[in-house]
């Protein structure tokens, strides 16, 4: 199996934008290598990916952890990735791919359009959040956009956005590695595409780390909306490509 150049690339810079955004390259990823590979591949090879990319992260940015935040929406997120990788063996995502597109770009307009709109900062929204983000994740391969918007309330210093994100997802991904392995998601056919997303992980974290040290901080909730509402769009593309 020959390895596309293009495709490479496209998760490099998935990778950078998903470490300036937060909310990890998920978002970007799932979107893009649906368009070369079946799903479940692309839900076996996500959650590969993220470890390396997460643990680059945490690495990078460990002097910024939550743990009150990694409690409140960790742990539910653990509880629902487990439920969404195990429903993924049974359901056909595109529905619901649809679905979540629509709430992304949905979402981010909200946002972006009334700039005074305030989420509150409080437990119960933090434990809802984290349970939709880790239920996607297991199910679609992708939830990291809604726990973005979730702790976008707390209005976070963005080295403490980025660190508590990527520590909570790197649990869910060794979580949903585990279930995609069992489920057959994780094929011999694609071990190729591995090495590659393993540097990836690395150094697009490095570079959105360079990145995001020139990004006053007013500017990164805005910058982030605009990410997830160019994910919502790249999502439902994809759908429509498909049909």
């Amino acid at each position: 199996m020959n390895v596309s150049a293009i495709f490479i690339v496209l998760i490099l810079v998935a990778e950078v934008a998903g470490t300036i955004g937060g909310f990890g390259s998920s978002v970007f990823f799932v979107p893009i290598a649906n368009f070369y590979l079946d799903f479940h591949s692309v839900l076996g090879l996500v959650a590969i990916f993220h470890l390396s990319s997460n643990l680059s992260k945490i690495v990078l940015f460990k002097k910024g952890l939550d743990k009150t935040l990694i409690l409140r929406i960790g742990i539910p997120s653990l509880i629902f990735v487990i439920l969404g990788g195990i429903l993924s063996k049974y359901f056909d995502g595109l529905i619901l791919s649809l679905s979540l597109a629509i709430f992304l770009i949905a979402f981010s307009l909200l946002f972006l359009v009334k700039r005074d709109l305030v989420v509150k900062p409080e437990k119960k929204q933090s434990i809802i959040g984290g349970s939709l983000s880790g239920f996607f994740s297991g199910f679609l391969g992708t939830g990291g956009a809604i726990r973005g918007l979730t702790m976008a309330a707390f209005n976070l210093e963005k080295s403490v956005f980025i660190a508590t994100s990527a520590f909570i997802d790197f649990v869910i991904d060794a979580a949903r590695t585990v279930i995609y392995y069992q489920n057959g998601f994780i094929q011999e056919k694609d071990f190729i595409y591995i090495p590659f997303l393993l540097v990836i992980g690395l150094v697009g974290s490095y570079l959105g780390k360079l990145i995001l040290k020139k990004i006053p901080q007013e500017k990164f909730k805005r910058i982030s909306l605009y990410l997830i509402l160019i994910i919502g769009i790249v999502s439902l593309f994809g759908f429509i490509i498909q049909y």
